[in-house]
């Protein structure tokens, strides 16, 4: 391969423009960063040799070496890892900018310098390799691939929009990568071993590679998840959260298991502070990272929890894993189902404790990773005693913003009160409009607000509760006392006369058709004018939001409309179907009340159809208040 000359693609080119020409206050982290792209390089590396020998000097430790030569005031990173070839040379640090890129630049623009996030977050972006640029004049990577018949290559750039490669000047005969960095005079303060070891204590003192200046290891190096939890300090956890994840936000909880009955286990398990992560999220997959007796054998394994709480973060080792990255291998050993148990037993217990201490934590972690829990309820019914605990509701009784367990509930139900009741809706502010709430209203009853799609799955797997059944309130079949008008204002208006409200229930059936399979009187409801509610033996709104979401040929559901005939809406349709009946405000007024439960219902398949329905309502009543004025 001839040297090559080679222009950055545009993302890249403003970068190198940012970083070359912007003053940070934290320039270190170049460092780190450097150190970063080494230890994925011996990861790498280590993970090719569980299933592959052939590779270049296969015996040579696996190592970072850090090399400082004051006077020319150079820096040197050098790894044992995976290397590169030219071809790859070109690929990761050149021609194809990395996607982190533009992200990155669009995080910055359109904000002036005090507003910019600081340069720490660039290692999510997945350019930390640019970083080096802010001290460097020229960076110079010289690599030879693990692929033994690869010969060795030198990339070079000096930070402006062209770099170059082609062999270097003389071959490297090991395998890795060493990365120089010519110090700009301004960041002269880095060649120092002190300086450099300094760094590293700071920001990769938890590697679990050696570290070395000269030939003296500087880092640590024993991993953390191996320390003793009571050794290990709270800054430490969240830095090597940081390190693991690339999210440079606090972890919202972590949780450090060591155990060696009934199976060996070494964890560490982070719950990040927001769900979606956005431009952050550097990650393309989920999953812990899973080492066998020192040895990373999987980096994003999805079996040591169950898929519901793939959101967690984190490590697990243990020694009672085979060294084999054959997935189908670690899913049928015996030890990965104990270790799963382990620890979402360890995880739970942790979340309950938070919940307990930290009413605010758990509110947010609620918000963000409640519907995982919801899900795992709703998907794997294993799982469902141990989740219900976590769960959290907003209730008819609960304050703007508060949440309550079922257990809370239970606690609050009144002396006689059989049931968990429930309501399923579009959002918190249409639901607590329900009719199906007049009742319960009415008699001081608490009812749980279920607003989330997946809740319909989820509520179909929870039957009861500490023996208590959930029950939905519009369950045409729910056993209520049939005394809702009990205490009514003596001086309301009567409810419409049975002959007047026979009229009227004919009428509704003919507008509405097959639209409905019943209209009927409602025993129950007292500040709505109508409801609509499941037949007996039909599916109930809980399956008809699921198979709305399902998209499982969904079609308008039918169902039972109950009448207010205490209404003042209703006595007025009565009062004109037996004034006026060809009035064409009855018809459209009718219609009309039905579509408004669908829409609060959550399952009226078109909402916009209703503008010109109520147009035309309005238009009649207008003309009416016209009429009477003249």
């Amino acid at each position: 391969m001839t040297e090559q000359g080679y222009t950055f693609k545009a993302e890249i080119q403003q970068l190198l423009n940012i970083l070359v020409h912007s003053l940070y206050t934290d320039r270190e982290i170049f460092l780190r960063e450097l150190i970063s792209n080494a230890v994925d390089a011996l990861n790498r590396l280590q993970f090719e040799m569980l299933t592959n020998r052939d590779v270049l000097d296969p015996d040579a430790e696996l190592a970072i070496r850090v090399s400082v030569d004051e006077e020319a005031k150079t820096i040197t990173i050098s790894d044992s890892g995976i290397g590169m070839t030219g071809e790859e040379l070109i690929a990761n640090l050149g021609t194809i900018a990395q996607s982190g890129a533009a992200a990155f630049i669009r995080q910055l623009e359109g904000m002036d310098e005090a507003e910019r996030p600081s340069l720490e977050m660039i290692g999510q972006f997945g350019v930390g390799f640019y970083s080096a640029f802010m001290v460097a004049e020229e960076v110079r990577v010289v690599s030879r691939s693990y692929r033994p018949d690869a010969a060795s290559s030198e990339w070079v750039s000096d930070g402006s929009a062209t770099f170059r490669v082609g062999p270097p000047g003389e071959p490297k005969e090991d395998r890795g990568t060493e990365v120089i960095v010519k110090l700009k005079e301004d960041a002269a303060e880095f060649a120092s071993n002190w300086r450099m070891e300094q760094i590293i204590k700071k920001h990769s003192d938890f590697v679990a590679f050696p570290i070395t200046i000269g030939d003296r290891v500087v880092n640590r190096q024993k991993p953390l998840w191996r320390q003793p939890p009571q050794e290990v300090e709270d800054k430490e956890y969240a830095d090597f959260y940081h390190h693991l994840t690339m999210d440079w936000e606090q972890p919202l909880l972590s949780t450090h298991m060591i155990a060696d009955v009934p199976v060996d286990i070494r964890s560490i398990l982070y719950v990040p502070s927001h769900r979606d992560r956005g431009l952050l999220n550097a990650r393309p997959d989920y999953g812990l990272r899973l080492y066998a007796r020192g040895v990373m054998i999987q980096q994003d394994n999805k079996d040591m929890l169950p898929n519901h709480f793939r959101f967690v973060e984190g490590v697990v080792e243990s020694e009672d894993l085979p060294l084999n990255v054959s997935r189908e291998t670690v899913q049928r050993n015996p030890a990965v189902r104990r270790i799963q148990k382990a620890l979402v037993g360890k995880l739970i217990r942790e979340l309950e404790d938070l919940a307990k201490e930290k009413e605010d934590e758990y509110a947010r972690f609620w918000n963000e990773f409640g519907i995982f829990v919801k899900e795992g309820i709703a998907t794997d019914p294993s799982t469902k005693d141990d989740l219900m605990p976590l769960l959290r509701f907003h209730s008819s009784k609960a304050a703007d913003g508060d949440l309550i367990s079922l257990s809370e509930y239970v606690e609050r139900m009144p002396e006689g009160q059989g049931a968990i009741y429930y309501l399923l809706g579009e959002n918190l502010d249409s639901i607590s409009r329900s009719p199906h709430l007049d009742y319960f209203s009415a008699h001081d009853l608490e009812v749980l607000f279920l607003v989330d799609p997946v809740d319909g799955f989820m509520i179909a797997s929870l039957a009861e509760y500490e023996d208590k059944p959930l029950r939905n309130v519009d369950d045409a079949s729910l056993e209520l006392p049939d005394d809702a008008r009990e205490g009514e204002d003596a001086d309301a208006a009567p409810p419409v006369p049975d002959e007047g409200f026979s009229a009227l229930v004919a009428r509704v059936v003919q507008v509405l058709g097959d639209k409905v399979t019943e209209v009927r009187e409602s025993k129950v409801l007292r500040d709505s004018p109508c409801r609509l509610v499941s037949p007996e033996g039909g599916p109930g709104s809980d399956m008809q939001r699921v198979y709305k979401l399902l998209n499982r040929e969904f079609e308008t559901p039918k169902k039972i409309l109950e009448i207010n005939r205490g209404h003042p809406l209703i006595r007025n349709l009565a009062h004109l179907v037996d004034t006026t009946p060809d009035a064409p405000v009855i018809d459209l007024t009718v219609e009309q009340l039905f579509e408004n439960q669908l829409l609060i219902e959550g399952v009226h398949p078109n909402p916009i159809s209703m503008i010109g329905r109520i147009q035309a309502l309005m238009e009649a009543a207008t003309a009416q208040g016209r009429a009477d004025s003249e």
